[in-house]
């Protein structure tokens, strides 16, 4: 789904990209690679003078002047955001840039570069891959792990698009067999196969509401990388951020939410931890989701993401939704693997 950041009450010109179909304002004093960035909006670019040619764009509608020029760039000419101003709203043509979801997925090969313990039974993983620039992705997305002779395993992208290393947070123990598959293969220092991007709850640009995170267990990765990636950025929104696990030291990673919460202005941090002693606690489809539901939030206006269990996710989703949550302002991943 391609969102629509921009109302239009709001300053500077409006430019829509096609064919991802994203929006964003650009300020009369701004260039329009800068103002896509600021946006969150991933437009490749290298020398930001206009010699790579990376950030190449054609004119559909509007006025667009050259600021290397001067002059203004004529409809269907071709122009480099970099070097160009908009002159009121326009319309460009950029094939390089893919709406949430759409960017496609290829193989890539990666070196391992730091495996270590976060937790009882987290492991933090950094991956290198030596064509990193040929990889994009939206923050939010996942990726699977290739292994000779065995399923795919899918793990959710803990970084920023725009970080060197892909972070992966892997929950593994002897008996979950194929995440610790994984474990062994990467412990082994040979490079892996990943197969990547994947998924659609992801953010191509920059929410132009409060943003609701729910993450159960190791849900907190793609969190991550949406925090990362919106911290990049000019959004200046409400975030509130509950991550949901049964014990405290499930919560393997609090002290960085905590941090955001403490230093990024727009992030507030909101632990839910079930109790310990209690084998049947199901937080993730009840304690959990009645924290979410009791928070002051106007879910008329407000964008949801959820990653967790089906169940987590589809009760979160019948409760907000009846709540007054638009249904399309809610986004899982589980909504794709497993519809109901």
């Amino acid at each position: 789904m391609a969102w629509d950041p921009v109302g239009d009450d709001e300053p500077g010109a409006r430019i829509t990209l096609r064919p991802s179909g994203l929006v964003f304002r650009a300020p009369a004093d701004s260039d329009l690679l800068s103002a896509a960035r600021a946006a969150g909006i991933a437009v490749p670019s290298a020398c930001r003078n206009g010699v790579c040619e990376l950030c190449e764009a054609r004119l559909l509608s509007g006025r667009v002047l050259s600021n290397r020029t001067r002059t203004r760039v004529p409809n269907a000419g071709r122009l480099m955001l970099c070097r160009s101003q908009g002159l009121g709203d326009i319309e460009l043509e950029i094939e390089t840039v893919m709406a949430a979801g759409e960017n496609p997925a290829r193989k890539f090969h990666a070196n391992v570069v730091d495996l270590r313990s976060i937790s009882h039974d987290v492991y933090g993983v950094e991956l290198q891959l030596p064509r990193r620039r040929e990889l994009s992705f939206h923050a939010g997305q996942y990726l699977s792990v290739l292994l000779p002779a065995a399923d795919p395993c899918y793990f959710s992208i803990a970084s920023s698009p725009s970080a060197e290393h892909l972070e992966l947070h892997i929950q593994a123990t002897p008996e979950w067999v194929s995440a610790q598959r994984v474990i062994d293969a990467l412990k082994s220092g040979d490079p892996v196969t990943l197969d990547i991007p994947h998924g659609h709850a992801c953010l191509a640009s920059v929410p132009d509401k409060p943003l609701v995170m729910v993450a159960a267990g190791t849900g907190f990765a793609q969190m991550k990388s949406m925090v990362d990636y919106l911290q990049e950025t000019d959004f200046d929104q409400p975030v509130t951020l509950f991550w949901g696990v049964r014990r405290h030291e499930d919560m393997y990673l609090r002290s960085l939410a905590q941090q955001w919460h403490e230093e990024w202005p727009p992030l507030k941090f909101v632990p839910v931890v079930g109790d310990c002693e209690d084998n049947d606690w199901s937080g993730h489809h009840d304690q959990l989701v009645r924290v979410v539901r009791a928070s002051a939030h106007d879910w008329r206006n407000a964008r949801v993401m959820a990653s967790g269990s089906p169940t987590m996710v589809y009760t979160l989703m019948d409760a907000l939704v009846a709540d007054g949550l638009p249904e399309s302002e809610f986004f899982s991943d589980v909504l794709e693997y497993a519809p109901r």
